[in-house]
């Protein structure tokens, strides 16, 4: 191609439509654009909330039980229960929070007739010391309490290893 020639495309009719230049012009500003939105960072995302939960325990047995005491951070937990093996009667479960410090107590978190399974969400006081009382009747138990931990995601920025 000789420099300052002028190249044409033509349609099929013989009509001429774009330039040759324009025709590059337009791929070269598509290409730049293009280019750039790639180079753009994206603006850092909010953290958002999250709930771990961390295990604290499992029990099981049948009939009342006491447990050995644990510290929450949080005053909040879950409640893991399952009751079966209904014999002799009608089956009671019945699962209290109390201070160990004083043994009063706190929130009742289970209280159920018959058999079943299920996971109930209480919040207690503030964080403490506590331990649970199991009050069974006819039936096997486990329960499991695990603590709530209200946290935030992390947006981190990986960096490039140095080469």
């Amino acid at each position: 191609m000789i420099l300052g020639a002028r190249c044409e495309i033509t349609r099929g009719d013989d009509r001429p439509s774009l330039s040759l230049q324009r025709v590059l012009g337009i791929v070269l500003v598509a290409a730049a654009a293009a280019t750039l939105a790639g180079c753009r960072s994206e603006p850092p995302r909010a953290a958002a909330p999250v709930v771990i939960w961390k295990p604290i325990q499992t029990w099981s047995g049948r009939g009342d039980a006491q447990t050995e005491t644990f510290t929450s951070d949080s005053g909040g937990f879950r409640v893991h229960w399952d009751a079966k093996n209904e014999r002799g009667g009608e089956g009671r479960l019945r699962v209290v929070l109390r201070s160990g410090d004083s043994g009063r107590e706190i929130v009742e978190a289970i209280d159920r007739r018959g058999t079943g399974h299920g996971t109930e969400e209480v919040a207690a006081e503030r964080p403490r010391w506590y331990y649970l009382t199991i009050e069974s009747a006819h039936v096997d138990w486990t329960v499991t309490v695990d603590e709530r931990i209200d946290g935030q995601t992390v947006n981190r920025l990986l960096k490039k290893p140095a080469t």
